[in-house]
């Protein structure tokens, strides 16, 4: 099971993934991973989720801040 900030992270990266209409295959690419990391990570059923170095690498492929995954306060 995903704790909170990490299921809320992975929304953002999400919602900025689809606002870019980058497919997971495109974002996995760009991240220099599998397809199927992405998608355990958004997938509910797994408990993968992105590290402070993804959120790094995710905010230059997606132009952004790594800020804006975060929430602006503490779950």
């Amino acid at each position: 099971m995903k704790s909170k900030i990490d299921q809320y992270v992975i929304n953002k990266v999400k919602e900025k993934r689809l606002e870019r209409n980058l497919s997971q295959a495109e974002l996995a690419f760009e991240l220099n991973m599998s397809v199927g990391f992405i998608g355990k990570v958004e997938s509910s059923k797994y408990p993968s989720h992105y590290n402070i170095k993804h959120l790094n690498q995710l905010a230059k492929i997606l132009e952004c801040s790594p800020q804006d995954f975060l929430p602006k306060k503490p779950l």
